[in-house]
């Protein structure tokens, strides 16, 4: 399990436990602390989700000051696409991708979620980094597969942590779901509990894990963490509909 880490300000904040270099940064965020207001209290950093954006605006401050940051980390407009982006020299949203890779220190990589899955990969050499956020479609259509093939390493000198997403007895899908995993890889039934008929129990992080191995990534660490689960602690959208989001982000240290 990673370990945690409750700030002065009330924001708490997870550490992969995962064997990164030393020069890698990442940490994902929990709901805890923050200024937003119910329903999406309190530290919600999406500003796509109806929450106030002087709110957002004040959390993302915070992050950046707790988490001693040089710049703006890179946030994604995520549309549960396929698309990678490699960051140079932008600051703030880019458009439509669901996973960042940087190679420049001090970049940040960022992605956002609420039961979907986020993803952070670095390579054993600490030179680079990757985010990544995976729902059901996104890891159907290949958005692991392509953030690999767009990094410059070897899959086996890389190491990937999956962060808290809900999980699999949380998580019922119907039939078209299970069709679309299993068509396109046999392997995957066994990450389906049928519970009644048409419907299954799915797996997200299994499924992630299973897909990282098969690209060739040997390290896979599993944070265990159910957003579901910890109302209190995750913001979930299957659990409350309207609601925040949190971030997991991964950068290499500016002063490496």
């Amino acid at each position: 399990m990673p370990s945690w880490l409750m700030t002065s300000h009330s924001i708490e904040l997870i550490h992969p436990d995962w064997p990164s270099p030393g020069q890698v940064n990442a940490v994902a965020t929990t709901r805890l602390g923050g200024y937003s207001l119910n329903p999406f209290d309190g530290f919600n950093l999406a500003d796509h989700v109806g929450d106030s954006l002087a709110s957002v605006e004040a959390n993302r401050a915070l992050l950046r000051e707790q988490l001693g940051l040089s710049s703006e980390p890179c946030w994604l407009n995520q549309t549960h696409s396929t698309y990678v982006t490699t960051l140079g020299d932008e600051n703030g949203y880019l458009s439509n991708s669901d996973a960042a890779i940087c190679r420049e220190k001090g970049r940040i990589a960022v992605v956002m979620t609420a039961d979907c899955l986020p993803i952070l990969l670095c390579n054993q050499e600490g030179t680079e980094v990757a985010a990544i956020h995976a729902g059901w479609r996104g890891l159907v259509d290949g958005i692991i597969g392509n953030t690999i093939s767009e990094m410059e390493s070897d899959p086996a000198r890389l190491i990937a942590w999956i962060g808290p997403a809900i999980s699999q007895k949380r998580f019922e899908v119907g039939e078209d779901v299970y069709n679309f995993f299993v068509n396109t890889d046999e392997t995957s039934t066994v990450f389906f509990n049928a519970n009644r008929p048409g419907h299954w129990l799915c797996d997200l992080p299994g499924l992630a894990k299973n897909k990282l191995v098969r690209y060739g990534v040997k390290q896979v660490y599993l944070s265990g963490l159910c957003s579901y689960d910890y109302a209190s602690r995750f913001y979930s959208y299957r659990r409350n509909k309207v609601t925040g989001r949190m971030a997991c982000l991964i950068w290499i240290n500016s002063d490496a």
